[in-house]
């Protein structure tokens, strides 16, 4: 679900200096203009502000209306965005970088260093409702040496440093104040129509309906072949997949069961299969009493069945989830064991801490108290509302009583999630390439619409987090990360759920879609569409 924006120190340091990307030539050569690109998605956009969203709607289309200094390439290395190059010092302490000269904004306005400066001070400025503060607290001085070069420093090496510098970067001249007017950045009406610098320009945002672009014909890199990008909302997968069987939309993530349907049903469709960098978890409110003890976390975790969790949902595409990292990333600890369904060590688990069935009823109780609680996810997930009656069932014979609510997306998340006005979830996250995260688990990012909505507190784990960003050495990294996975795994803030595959599908028509290290979608810009194939008319 949420997008997070961190960084990759051996990358900071191996490719100081790089410069800008190369576009696929054998795609450009072949390239045409025209044609619409219609995605399905279950949940609409919160903020297109990359400063202030935080879900993956709103980064889906951010993505391609924004650019940030940097980015990743399909080989997960850092290159140049709206940075043309950069140097880093070598006490890691300082980022000069070099700013392309030939940018504009979709309004016409010059692209400069003031909207980096800018975009940094929104970061940093406590009544902004950011969660990316944390990446920009090392930050001691910026510097702008000339309208096309800017000077960082922080207070010690910042080992995300320069992929934090991927955050899209937004235009000064549209929200700063005018005419002596007060301007609430957090609620500013750009939030709902905004300017940006990316292959994408905004058109129209039909809330719960639709997210319309357009190709941007002025954009730095050329304009991108396909002309226009439709964001359609629709909050149920299965309307989804009848919406592809009538080829109303190009694309979808398919649910494993959608994935396995009859080939015919897929004439017209190209299917992709690889693991998602990512995983899925039950969280637990740490400031609801029931979920104080660790022990009891644990009892709950040997309740759950997960293999069976993992069979059902997701038919073999996919692993049990330990910990805080997939199994694809460097920082996986693969000594981490994952806890075996063993409801009876359970029930003895909870005996010893006083929740027994007194009244033989069925339910666990203790002073008077029934152990029960709601589980609440978003509507629309398969898979997790599967999984949310699967919990229910296990703990049910461990005499837990589960109420399930399954809550439309937006109300999920700013009433529910960022409030923390929650017992239990289901959610995932969908991570970056760098093992900071320093914002889901500190004990700082507890505020309002941050990551750690869990309230999780851990002394060691928040000295591990503060070592792993100013340390460069990858081993030395790999160790204090893996460290990590183990007291999270131990101490069981989420039961780590599964690990999905990425299942998505693509019309054919559309020419480039290719599965990198990356994933699906890094090269969208150069997709086209022969002319003989294109199905809607595009008028120039």
């Amino acid at each position: 679900m949420r997008q997070l924006l961190i960084s990759f120190l051996i990358i900071l340091i191996s490719f100081s200096g790089c410069k800008k990307p190369v576009i696929e030539k054998s795609l450009v050569s072949k390239s045409v203009f025209g044609d619409y690109y219609i995605e399905a998605s279950i949940g609409d956009a919160s903020y297109l502000n990359p400063v202030l969203s935080s879900d993956s709607a709103s980064g889906d289309i951010n993505n391609l209306v924004f650019n940030g200094l940097v980015k990743y390439d399909k080989n997960i290395i850092i290159v140049g965005d709206l940075a043309e190059s950069w140097n880093v010092s070598d006490d890691g302490k300082v980022i000069i970088f070099n700013l392309r000269k030939n940018v504009k904004w979709h309004d016409g306005q010059p692209f400069t260093a003031e909207d980096v400066k800018f975009t940094y001070e929104k970061l940093i400025d406590p009544k902004v409702k950011t969660p990316y503060s944390s990446d920009f607290e090392l930050v001691t001085k910026f510097e702008i040496i000339n309208p096309h070069k800017i000077k960082i420093t922080y207070k010690k090496p910042f080992s995300p440093g320069l992929i934090s510098w991927g955050m899209g970067i937004i235009p000064k001249h549209i929200f700063s104040a005018k005419n002596g007017e007060s301007v609430d950045f957090n609620t500013h009406p750009a939030n709902r129509k905004p300017i940006g610098t990316g292959p994408y320009k905004f058109v129209e945002w039909k809330t719960d309906e639709k997210i319309v672009l357009e190709a941007n014909s002025d954009y730095f890199e050329g304009r991108p072949n396909i002309a226009k990008y439709i964001y359609r909302i629709i909050p149920d997968e299965s309307v989804q997949f009848l919406e592809l069987r009538s080829e109303t939309i190009d694309s979808m993530g398919l649910t494993p069961d959608q994935y396995n349907a009859y080939q015919s049903f897929f004439k017209n469709y190209n299917k992709f299969r690889y693991p998602s960098f990512g995983y899925s978890y039950l969280a637990y409110n740490l400031l609801n009493p029931l979920f104080k003890e660790k022990k009891i976390r644990q009892a709950i975790a040997y309740s759950i069945n997960k293999k069976e969790i993992i069979g059902g949902i997701l038919l073999g595409y996919g692993v049990p989830a330990t910990g805080p990292f997939p199994p694809t990333s460097w920082a996986y600890n693969p000594d981490v064991k994952d806890y075996e369904y063993n409801p009876e060590k359970a029930k003895d688990i909870f005996k010893s801490f006083g929740w027994k069935d007194s009244d033989n009823d069925g339910w666990l109780d203790k002073n008077g108290k029934k152990f029960e609680f709601t589980l609440i996810t978003n509507q629309g997930n398969k898979s997790r509302s599967i999984a949310a009656e699967l919990i229910q069932e296990h703990l049910k014979k461990v005499g837990i009583k589960v109420n399930i609510r399954i809550l439309e997306w937006s109300t999920f998340i700013h009433q529910y999630v960022d409030k923390k006005n929650f017992d239990a979830i289901i959610l995932g996250w969908a991570l970056s390439r760098d093992p900071d995260q320093y914002g889901i688990w500190h004990s700082s990012q507890r505020k309002e619409g941050q990551y750690n909505f869990i309230s999780y507190e851990n002394k060691e784990i928040d000295k591990l987090l503060e070592e792993g960003r100013v340390i460069f050495d990858i081993k030395k990294r790999q160790k204090i990360y893996r460290r990590m996975h183990e007291i999270l795994a131990d101490e069981q803030p989420y039961t780590f759920l599964y690990i999905a595959d990425a299942l998505p599908v693509i019309h054919k028509r559309f020419i480039g879609p290719e599965v990198a290290p990356l994933g699906i979608g890094w090269n969208f810009k150069e997709w086209y569409v022969p002319k003989e194939k294109q199905k809607y008319t595009i008028q120039e």
